[in-house]
C-alpha cells in the first residue's frame, strides 16, 4: 500500500465543496497530469475547456440536470474529444470513422481520470458531470464548439466539505474473469446486493433501499439520451 494506491481505492465523488479556491500551482498540475495520460497512436484528440464565468457555469447546471455543484465547484473543467485540431493541421484529414469516436471517448477518458486522481493526491475532490450531454447542441451553443469535437463529461474540483462514505464496487470474482468470459455467479451476486442494500441504508446521507440488481435494472430499462447518435453525426462523429 503506498499514498497512490491508497488515493486510488479512497476515490469518492464530492459534491458539496468548500468555498476556498484551488490554488493556480496545483490547478496547473492537475492539468499537466491530465495532459500526461495514454493517447492511442499520440494522436492526442481531447481537449479542455475551463469555465470560470458564474453566468455559464449556472446555465451548464441547469443544462446537466440542475446539478447546483457545477456552480458552488471551486473549478468546473468540460473534457471534449476533439478531431477539429487535426483538422486544422492537417485540412485533409480522413475523420468520421467510428474507430475514432472510440479513441476520442477513450482518451478523453483516460485524461479526466489523471485530472481526478491528480486532485484527489492533493487533498482535492472532485465528480464526473456526464449530464453535460443532456443538452448536447445547447452545451455546443454555449462553449462555441466548431464540428468534429464533442463534449464528452464535465468535471468539478475543490476543496471537500464533507467526505462520503466510498461506494463498494464489484468483486474481483465477478468483475475478473479466467481465460475466457464466464457468466455471472448467482451466489456472489446476491451477496453483492446485500452488501449494497447494506451500504445505502447506513449511509449518512441519501439512504435509500435498493440492491445494486435493481439499480441496473431502474438504469437501463428507459431511454438513455437516444439523440446521441444523431448529435455525433451532425458533429462529424461515428458517420463511416
Amino acid at each position: 500500500m503506498n499514498h497512490t494506491i491508497k488515493t486510488i481505492l479512497q476515490h469518492r465523488s464530492i459534491r458539496q465543496f468548500t468555498e476556498q479556491q484551488i490554488e493556480q500551482d496545483k490547478l496547473e498540475l492537475i492539468l499537466q497530469c491530465a495532459n500526461a495520460a495514454s493517447s492511442s497512436s499520440f494522436i492526442q484528440c481531447s481537449s479542455i475547456i475551463r469555465v470560470t464565468n458564474p453566468a455559464t457555469r449556472a446555465q451548464i447546471a441547469e443544462l446537466a440536470g440542475g446539478q447546483s455543484y457545477v456552480e458552488t465547484a471551486a473549478e468546473f473543467l468540460v473534457f471534449c474529444a476533439d478531431f477539429n485540431r487535426h483538422l486544422q493541421v492537417s485540412p485533409n484529414a480522413q475523420l468520421g470513422f467510428t474507430e475514432q469516436t472510440l479513441i476520442g471517448a477513450i482518451d478523453t477518458g483516460l485524461m479526466g481520470q489523471n485530472a481526478l486522481l491528480a486532485a484527489e493526491s492533493m487533498g482535492l475532490g472532485g465528480v464526473y458531470i456526464g449530464g453535460i450531454r443532456n443538452n448536447p447542441d445547447k452545451m455546443k451553443s454555449l462553449l462555441g464548439l466548431p464540428k468534429y469535437v464533442v463534449p464528452l463529461f464535465g468535471m468539478c474540483l475543490g476543496y471537500p466539505a464533507k467526505l462520503p462514505e466510498t461506494k463498494p464496487r464489484l468483486p474481483l470474482s465477478i468483475l475478473v474473469h479466467q481465460e475466457r468470459y464466464q457468466a455471472i455467479d448467482s451466489d456472489e451476486l446476491a451477496q453483492y446486493d446485500l452488501h449494497i442494500r447494506e451500504y445505502y441504508a447506513a449511509r449518512s446521507s441519501n439512504n435509500k433501499q435498493i440492491s445494486w440488481s435493481e439499480q441496473i435494472s431502474a438504469t437501463l430499462n428507459k431511454e438513455s439520451r437516444p439523440f446521441m447518435q444523431a448529435y455525433l453525426k451532425g458533429q462529424g462523429f461515428s458517420t463511416r
